[in-house]
């Protein structure tokens, strides 16, 4: 089973992209608190690469922002690449079959969104302000 379930916030704005065939695709960095301190008592933070495919990366390109948190619901993908110079690497990514906003848009970033989408809507939680200076990235 390969089901993956991850609570971030973005490290910066979807890139939304388009294949030769039309299909829409961005990507985005989670970043995913770990549930314990380090040695030095700070908590640290893993940075979980993203892909989003068709609607739902059109959604998420035009209603994420830099600082908003989010549910990814998706699948990890191993897949590798030959750089420029001949070597192979390797990269973990996760393929998102759905991505739930968490906050409201002007919560993840200093000035408000004026989206006015149903996003703004799901979460009748209060998460407190967020100032994007307090972020690790």
């Amino acid at each position: 089973m390969n089901h993956v379930i991850l609570i971030g916030r973005l490290t910066r704005d979807p890139e939304l992209r388009y294949t030769p065939n039309g299909v829409a695709v961005a990507n985005f960095t989670l970043a995913v608190d770990r549930p314990f301190t380090n040695q030095a008592g700070e908590r640290e933070a893993d940075f979980i690469p993203v892909i989003v495919w068709q609607k739902l990366a059109e959604t998420c390109a035009n209603h994420l922002h830099k600082g908003r948190l989010v549910a990814v619901d998706g699948r990890l993908q191993i897949r590798s690449y030959e750089t420029q110079d001949g070597q192979r690497r390797r990269v973990a990514e996760v393929v998102a079959g759905n991505v739930q906003f968490l906050d409201r848009a002007g919560e993840g970033r200093r000035e408000t969104a004026a989206s006015g989408g149903p996003e703004d809507e799901l979460s009748g939680d209060d998460f407190g302000e967020i100032n994007l200076d307090d972020l690790p990235f």
